[in-house]
């Protein structure tokens, strides 16, 4: 708080309300100041260390959202991509490096719609109650989502398209109140046409939609109304 009054401010590149995680890096920075007994990036990072992070950073970021997992904090603060094999068993990846000259990408459309987690969290747990939805979310959503990244960390271009496009159909059967209206269409376009397949990032129900294509250029064509921010080429 005296910093606080002192002029202390938090500058960040990160829109917030996008779903890529400007909480996460405000709790991470808060921690990095002002935390006792302080883990940090430098030491060797057992698993018990990455678990006590994600522990703390949960019950620092539900202050902003009800209920957090903690792991867009953990991935902030430390600035490296996070494999979460189960609730207790974390631990830091490496991707597979770009080509810069490949036609695949992974992109992000602005929706130019600040979204609220906090409501899309509660709705989420609000479906949770019915049987059905429990049922899919296991039989399909997290089956397809682990095998996404099963063949992103292998590089199994063929196989990531596929399931890819299959966790994108469930998204819009399962998870329309999320995706803001006017992108229905543009989400079936993609199911329907083959020239890219779109994913929620974060909570939804605005901010920025995630994007997969295996032509970047057909992508841009197709969606020339939207503006492509390209995150990820191979």
């Amino acid at each position: 708080k005296k910093d606080i009054e002192k002029g202390l401010y938090f500058d960040s590149s990160i829109p917030q309300g996008y779903g890529v995680g400007s909480s996460g890096a405000l709790v991470a920075a808060i921690y990095d100041k002002y935390a006792s007994d302080k883990i940090t990036v430098l030491e060797n990072l057992t698993r018990e260390k990455l678990l006590k992070l994600k522990t703390i950073f949960s019950r620092m970021e539900s202050f902003f959202h009800g209920k957090s997992s903690g792991l867009d904090p953990l991935n902030s603060y430390l600035s490296l991509p996070i494999l979460i094999n189960s609730k207790d068993n974390i631990e830091p990846t490496g991707i597979p490096s770009q080509s810069f000259d490949g036609k695949g990408a992974v992109f992000l459309i602005d929706s130019g719609i600040v979204g609220e987690t906090a409501p899309m969290v509660t709705l989420f747990m609000e479906s949770l109650k019915d049987q059905g939805f429990r049922t899919m979310l296991k039989s399909k959503f997290i089956k397809y989502t682990d095998n996404c990244v099963d063949d992103f960390l292998h590089g199994d271009i063929k196989s990531l398209f596929l399931n890819t496009k299959k966790l994108s159909k469930v998204v819009l059967s399962h998870f329309k109140p999320m995706i803001p209206e006017q992108f229905h269409q543009v989400w079936q376009k993609g199911i329907d046409t083959n020239d890219y397949y779109l994913k929620l990032c974060g909570s939804g129900g605005g901010g920025y939609i995630l994007g997969f294509t295996q032509d970047i250029d057909k992508a841009k064509e197709s969606l020339k109304d939207y503006k492509l921010e390209i995150v990820y080429q191979f």
